[in-house]
Order: C-alpha cells, then structure tokens, then sequence
C-alpha cells in the first residue's frame, strides 16, 4: 500500500520541463510526491478558485507508448515508473488538426486532489469523477488549459481527466482481426483500471467512481454502462449531451471511414491488411492532420469515427451488442446515472448555412441526399427517403430553408446530433435501471458562450449552445475568464454545477437534502409515466416533458421495434 507522502513546499515558482517519459525527479519548491503501487509520482501545488490547495499531478502514463508496432492495437498496462515519475506538467494531446502541442505517444492522465493520505490521517478516501473529455472522436484532450480543476476541486472530490487515441489511430474499424475497432474505448478502460488500482494514493476512493463525459464523452459513458470490459470500474454515471441510442447507424465496421483514410494518405484500400499496413507508414501528423478531408458538406457531418460491434477474433471485445438492443434487455450497470442536454446544442450550426448560399442552395435543391449528411441518419434505402421528407415537412412545413427558418434548422440540428439519443437513453435506462436516473436541461445563459451571435462582434452568446455548461465545472483559460470574483453572476452557477456532480459522486443524487444554495428544490427522478427534469437557469426549477412533440417525432421514425433483433 501507498504511505508516504512528501510535501516540500508551498506557493512558490515552479519551472520544470515536462518529461513524457519517467525521469529521477527531484523534489523542487511548491512539488509534492506520493507513492504508489507503480512507484513515485512528483507533483505541483496550485490553488482552487476558493484558495485550496490543490494537489496536482499532470501527465502520468497509464499505458505504453500506442506506436510503432503497438500502433492500432490495444492499450497495454504500463509498467511501474522507474525512480520519481514528473507529473508537474501537460503532457501533449493525441494527433489532431490543433496548434497545441501533440504526439502519438499521448497515453496520459492527470490526477487533481485537495487532501493527500498523509501520515496524521491515512485513511482519506474522497469520491473520484473520472472526466472524459469531448471532440468528436477526433479531437479534445486533457491539458489543464482546456480542462482546469480550479473549480471543482472546491468540492470534496478526487478529480482524473485523460487522453485517448482519437481518430484513425483510436478508432479504425475495418471488421477485420487487424483492426477490430474500438481501441479508443480500451484506452478508457485501461484509465479506469489504472484509477482502480492507484487512485488511493491520491485520497480518492476505488470503489466511489464517477465517470462523467460530455458529448463524445457522454457516449463513451452509456457504452461503458454495457461494456464487458468496464464491469466493476465505476459506480455511477453522467452523461452529458450526447448517447450512443440515437439514429445513427452502430455495425461491426466502419470500413468506409477506414478506406477514405487510406485514399487521403494515398494507401491501398482493397483490403483490410493492405489499409492497416499502410497506414502504419504514415506519420501521425499525417493521419491527426487529415479530418479537414473527410468533410462532405462544409464541415459536415459532425460525427465521422463511431463505435462499432465488434466480431469476435479471440479478443476482449468492448461493444458485443448494439446499445439500444443491450439497454432495452437490461444488460447494462445498474448504477445512478444522470443525462441532459443544454438549451440549443448544435444549433449555432445553422448560421454557418443560412449565411451562405454555397451551402443553402445545395441544401435546398438535394435535400434527400445532403439532409443524411448533416443530421446524421443512413444515407440509402427507402427508409433514409422517409425520413427525409418527415424531418422537412415537421421542422420546415415543405417550405425551402432560408433565413426566417434559421430557429427550426437550428432546433433540427439540435434534436438530431444530441437531443434525441439523449432523450431515449434516458427513457430506455430509467426503463430498467434499479437506481436513480436524472435528466435536465442546462438553460443557464451567461456572457461567455461556445458561440456569439455573428452580429454581436463576440459580445452576445446566441443561445446556450454545446459545450457552455463545461465553463461551469472547468477553468478553460485558453477559451474563457477566470471567475474568481464573486460578484460575477457565473459564479453562482459554477457553485451549483460542482455541488450538483460532486453530490451525485459522493451520494449518486444531486441534491439529497434540498438547500438554499441550491434553490430549494429537490430534483425527482425521472420515470417515463411523469419524464421530469430539472431545469438549470438562473434558477434551478423541476419542468417536464421536455421537447415532447420533437422528440416524438422522431420516435416515430425510429421506432424501438427496429432495434430488437439486432446482434
């Protein structure tokens, strides 16, 4: 077991280069080490929005270098740490299109904690929220920038944010043994067993785990509550603004993303061999760097490397079912879980479309074919021609897309990329979950948004789009203020949003004794019979039926009974 903790100092300048392989570090001002079942890992001491101590412990590995011949393979444990491992700094992000700074060997995870298990009290165990970040698939990461504890380590909670392979490198399918998909999911997995085993040290508790995602991250999440692999990993569950049980299509590959990628870098694409032996050729900057070609419409579709079912070659598979099918048998965890969706969502994607006729006219004159691209719905086939001719004459009323049209296009965005897969893994898991389910919608405007008005030169946020309630539970200094005087009215809502998860991690429910700071209200569960959910503006307020009559509509055209034989 871990015992020895080493706090140097506090509160002075730190200077260090961040080493993304293990180094004999040793301790500095302001540093802090702890030792775990892989060894020593050195940190840094930074400062919480409210003046804690924050114990901090940026880029550890928790798997092998994914390169070389490990490259489209599974994660594999990492070894322990040869004398004192250096966490004091970002470790670089997997390959994407980004300025920020990336590598292949990306495999890292950062661990944020106020109270260590020092000798006077050894026995800290605080609940851990596993965070896993969004992007797509193909973009996000982990770096303290992007992802700052500041906030919610004002709660009582261990918090592991982390990079997985995203892209090509995490997610090629080709229905093959040599690239059965899903390997991004497995470096999930490989974090997860790596909290299990080390998190202790850090006064986080292994069997009080929280995963918490947002939009890719929120699919990661509903796939980990059905996933052999992550059995025993994790106790409760959020998922934020997005799931996996939407309309678009989960097979056994994606073998067409897999030859495109292969066109784009000029490889054979005939076979499956031939594609992964190529491909391994290939830089990383070059697979990270070709997203922008993938795009058919503009910078659609949004979601391009999704799960996939895999077939079984002999190895641990991470998806065996499809998740609609899996959740409506009941084979998931039963553990509380939360869901919701913000306001408008991707609804900013209109403007981009209304603004420019390049886009709209197309948009307009080949609706049966371009309408599939962009909202993300089989693209043949009579069925993908029904939907089609539903969604113009529900959202449009037949009439050709325009400007006076930019709210419904925007709410069609927002109901197709996000809204409805929420709304039905909320109904199908509350359906068969012996733990509570939470659902809410985030409707709290401030000044900062994802997304300005393109008339507002960045002053006036349109909506409250994708990604705003992040601003709330992460300090996102690359993006956005620092919210430390407390007359600014975002810091109420950053007090509600950190009390609400860290609640929901230590008690699996939000708010089990209603309060002042939290409006009084007590957040009921939600069941299919009353399909309540709170409401997170300027007032926290318990609604229902949100979105009813879109969201039916798309029940309608995707109805459950669909889903029931497939394997």
């Amino acid at each position: 077991m871990f015992q020895k903790i080493t706090i140097v100092s506090t509160f002075l300048a730190l200077s260090l280069a961040h080493p993304n392989a293990d180094t004999n570090a040793t301790p500095k001002e302001n540093e802090v080490i702890v030792t775990t079942p892989l060894g020593q890992i050195q940190g840094s001491i930074i400062q919480s929005r409210l003046g804690k101590q924050i114990y901090a412990f940026r880029g550890i590995r928790y798997a092998k270098a994914p390169t070389n011949d490990l490259r489209f393979q599974p994660p594999v444990p990492v070894e322990k740490y040869k004398g004192v491992y250096n966490a004091t700094e970002d470790a670089p992000m997997c390959p994407q299109p980004t300025t920020s700074p990336t590598s292949e060997d990306c495999l890292f995870l950062n661990v944020y904690s106020t109270k260590l298990p020092q000798d006077s009290e050894k026995n800290v165990k605080r609940p851990v929220i596993v965070h896993i970040h969004a992007g797509g698939f193909y973009a996000g990461g982990s770096p303290s920038y992007l992802g700052g504890p500041q906030y919610y380590m004002d709660q009582d909670i261990v918090l592991v944010t982390f990079n997985y392979r995203l892209g090509a490198l995490g997610f090629l399918a080709t229905g093959e043994k040599d690239a059965p998909g899903n390997n991004g999911f497995k470096d999930q997995v490989e974090v997860l067993k790596w909290v299990k085993q080390n998190i202790e040290a850090f006064g986080g508790d292994p069997n009080s785990v929280t995963i918490q995602g947002y939009s890719a991250g929120a699919i990661s999440v509903v796939l980990h509550m059905i996933s052999p692999l992550s059995v025993g990993l994790f106790h409760k569950a959020a998922a934020m603004s997005c799931s996996p049980t939407a309309q678009w299509a989960i097979g056994h590959d994606r073998l067409d993303l897999a030859k495109k990628q292969a066109k784009i870098l000029n490889c054979p694409d005939d076979t499956s061999a031939n594609i992964v032996k190529c491909l391994k050729t290939k830089t990383a900057k070059e697979l990270g760097d070709s997203l922008s070609q993938f795009a058919e419409f503009g910078v659609e579709p949004v979601l391009l490397w999704t799960p996939v079912i895999e077939k079984d070659f002999g190895q641990p598979r991470f998806l065996t079912g499809h998740p609609i099918t899996l959740i409506q048998n009941g084979e998931f965890q039963k553990v509380p879980f939360i869901t919701g969706i913000t306001t408008d969502e991707f609804a900013y994607k209109a403007f981009a479309i209304v603004n420019n006729e390049t886009l709209l006219n197309p948009l307009n004159e080949k609706w049966e074919e371009i309408a599939p691209i962009i909202f993300l719905y089989e693209r043949t086939g009579d069925h993908s021609k029904t939907v089609s001719k539903a969604l113009k004459k529900f959202y449009f009323e037949d009439k050709p897309v325009d400007k006076s049209l930019l709210s419904n296009l925007g709410q069609l965005f927002a109901d197709s990329t996000v809204g409805f897969g929420v709304h039905r893994a909320v109904k199908l898991i509350s359906e068969k979950n012996n733990a509570s389910t939470y659902y809410y919608k985030f409707s709290f405007q401030g000044r900062y948004s994802h997304f300005y008005a393109p008339d507002s030169n960045g002053t006036k946020p349109y909506g409250v789009v994708h990604h705003d309630d992040l601003i709330y539970l992460f300090y996102i200094s690359k993006l956005f203020p620092y919210f430390k005087d407390n007359t600014m009215k975002e810091v109420e809502m950053v007090n509600k949003l950190t009390i609400l998860y860290a609640n929901f991690a230590k008690y699996g429910n939000p708010i089990p004794t209603p309060n002042d700071r939290l409006d009084n209200v007590k957040w009921e569960p939600y069941n299919v019979k009353t399909q309540k959910y709170l409401d997170i503006g300027n007032k926290l307020t318990m609604q229902e039926k949100l979105y009813e009559k879109r969201y039916a509509e798309w029940e309608k055209l995707y109805p459950l009974e669909k889903y029931a034989q497939i394997k």
